[in-house]
């Protein structure tokens, strides 16, 4: 697996994602490696919960920008995934994490001549609500790149299969929906210490909590503007903003302006325990996205047992049942997201039986190791299919570049190597021309 986050570098859902898939494969009896970044001055390789993780030093050389930086990223990847293949290889799949290591997975999957499966965990078109700008142009055709070269693609929710699809133009046979989930367990047992809580409000206050990026699509401003309504219901209200982002001034700002600013409190970034609870010593989650393609907060509000308001959008509507095992407000609207926090907030009956029904959701329904089954389908289904066809057989680059090196004896003896790609390179274009009348990039 090939991923620009995992934790405990994590800035989004995405590295929480590839660790329980990960670990959760790990569990299953699968040999599980995953190359990702690590801090400057802390690269290893290092055994956790039954996965090989390796974390890489990132370049000295500091980039210009960010698609620099992201090119860097991958050149990195890429030397040491040539490390691990062959001390650990060789592998049969490789899994590509979004469009940050797309040249990766890519260059990957031809050295090798292993299928690619990606997974799209949101766009760049989706996240800004169009395309306005040549480098929201340029990840939009990284991500499309990524699909096109991947033999599967796998995204979270029907409403994600309906963006790619019109985005990419994919063909319906190549998705698969494979929603996100949580390990209840860890938020089983959670204690909440005094201390934490007092450190974000007081005793006799109720907490309101999100947790997230301070991004546009996450929808804190609205929070922010039902904050007086919500307040005017109930004064004891206190909302609790925990993450990090480019809003986070502007937010500050806004709570200011509005009058607010004595009862919202910005955390900043809070590592697992102290999320775990303020999750649990909340009376009320909220997640008022403009734009979620899944939302895995969600599912972890649900697990530590505390009732959850959302926006009905994106995957948030699908996971959630309006006032079964969660509430669910008009996207961008200011009232109605107020009047759903304060129907919990005032109704103890209707709170615990959110309670009773995300707790409910998550163990049937967003449980990892059946995530992770459905996801070893896809792989067998996939690596069936690559092994049914004749690239297989056919040397990887690697392979060509290790037959045609020149040797002492080839060069004694007069004979000349056979060209690198003098002999492969008018059958691939064949076959890629014949893939992509197929709508796949399986060369």
């Amino acid at each position: 697996m090939l991923s620009w986050e995992y934790p405990p570098q994590s800035v989004g859902g995405l590295a929480r994602h590839v660790e329980d898939l990960a670990v959760s494969l790990a569990r299953l009896r699968h040999t599980v490696h995953v190359l990702t970044l690590g801090r400057p001055g802390q690269a290893f390789e290092r055994r956790e919960d039954g996965v090989m993780v390796h974390r890489v030093d990132p370049y000295p050389v500091q980039a210009p920008d960010f698609l620099t930086w992201v090119l860097q990223l991958n050149a990195r990847f890429l030397e040491e995934a040539m490390i691990i293949t062959r001390k650990y290889g060789p592998f049969q799949l490789i899994h590509a994490h979004d469009w940050l290591v797309a040249f990766a997975g890519r260059a990957l999957k031809h050295a090798h001549r292993l299928p690619l499966i990606a997974t799209i965990h949101a766009t760049e078109a989706g996240r800004n609500r169009g395309l306005y700008n040549d480098m929201q142009r340029y990840i939009n055709s990284v991500e499309w790149w990524l699909t096109y070269e991947a033999w599967r693609v796998i995204v979270c929710s029907r409403h994600m299969r309906q963006e790619v699809q019109g985005l990419f133009q994919l063909p319906a046979d190549k998705i698969t929906i494979i929603p996100n989930g949580v390990y209840s367990q860890k938020f089983a047992d959670i204690k909440v210490d005094p201390a934490v809580r007092q450190r974000y409000a007081a005793p006799h206050e109720k907490i309101i909590f999100f947790v997230g990026r301070l991004v546009v699509e996450k929808g804190v401003q609205v929070l922010l503007e039902a904050m007086p309504r919500i307040l005017a219901s109930c004064p004891e209200a206190k909302l609790v903003v925990a993450g990090k982002g480019p809003m986070e001034e502007q937010l500050q700002s806004r709570a200011r302006e509005l009058g607010i600013g004595y009862k919202v409190t910005f955390a900043g970034y809070i590592d697992d325990s102290t999320r775990n609870q303020l999750y649990r010593a909340a009376r009320v989650a909220v997640f008022p996205s403009l734009y979620e393609p899944f939302g895995i907060v969600a599912l972890e509000a649900m697990a530590a047992g505390t009732p959850v308001v959302a926006s009905s959008t994106g995957g948030l509507a699908e996971i959630i049942t309006h006032r079964v095992d969660g509430m669910l407000a008009f996207p961008g609207n200011a009232p109605s997201l107020a009047d759903n926090v304060l129907a919990v907030l005032n109704d103890e009956a209707l709170a615990e039986s959110l309670k009773v029904g995300g707790l409910r959701l998550v163990r049937e329904v967003y449980d990892w190791e059946n995530i992770a089954r459905r996801t070893l389908d896809v792989y067998q289904e996939v690596y069936n299919q690559y092994r049914r066809t004749s690239w297989p057989e056919r040397p990887s680059v690697v392979a060509r570049l290790w037959r045609f090196t020149p040797t002492a004896s080839s060069e004694t003896s007069g004979e000349q190597p056979l060209p690198l790609w003098g002999r492969y390179d008018l059958p691939l274009r064949r076959a890629a021309l014949v893939n992509r009348s197929r709508g796949r990039g399986e060369v």
